[in-house]
């Protein structure tokens, strides 16, 4: 499997600051993957439970930290579904949604 696109993995992480206030630190990191558009089944079953399903990402797994955010070509997408795969890979179904901008969940 050709693995030539690069998805962006964003980690959201909370720590207290000097005053006690809790803030949100993102952390990215680049893996290759390969993509590609979801299967219509997918498509439509999402559009039935609420989700605008875009792209499937392949990943080694050992790349995959947990994220539920991730960029690709400079829009953001919400991670909302896994599936480990053959030979040590991992998939990734990911959605545009507008909450997803520039935020980590």
């Amino acid at each position: 499997m050709d693995r030539s696109d690069i998805l962006t993995l964003v980690k959201a992480e909370n720590t207290q600051n000097a005053f006690g206030v809790w803030e949100q630190t993102l952390t990215e990191r680049d893996v290759f993957c390969a993509v590609r558009s979801v299967t219509q089944t997918e498509f439509f079953e999402g559009g039935r439970n609420g989700l605008n399903p875009a792209f499937q990402f392949t990943l080694f797994f050992g790349d995959y930290e947990g994220e539920t955010v991730v960029k690709y070509k400079g829009s953001t997408y919400a991670v909302y579904r896994t599936y480990i795969g053959l030979n040590d890979t991992i998939e990734l179904y990911a959605e545009r949604k507008g909450g997803t901008n520039g935020k980590a969940q």
